[in-house]
């Protein structure tokens, strides 16, 4: 399956959590904010959040400064 990730075409073997896509881009969770088809989700939501066919999803980084 093919969803948008930042903009750019990536392919998933099948559905994933918000979490499980996470871990497979080797993110840390509680160091981004995370779009599913231009909605902020939760981070209590990731582990059930279902990413799917056609998805566009952005994932942003926080940083820090001064």
């Amino acid at each position: 399956m093919t969803i948008q990730l930042n903009g750019e075409r990536y392919d998933l073997p099948e559905p994933l959590t918000i979490a499980a896509l996470l871990a497979r881009l080797d993110i840390d969770a509680r160091r981004v904010a995370v779009e599913l088809n231009e909605l902020v989700v939760k981070k209590a939501a990731y582990a059930e959040t279902l990413v799917c066919e056609g998805d566009a999803v952005e994932v942003v980084n926080f940083v820090g400064g001064g």
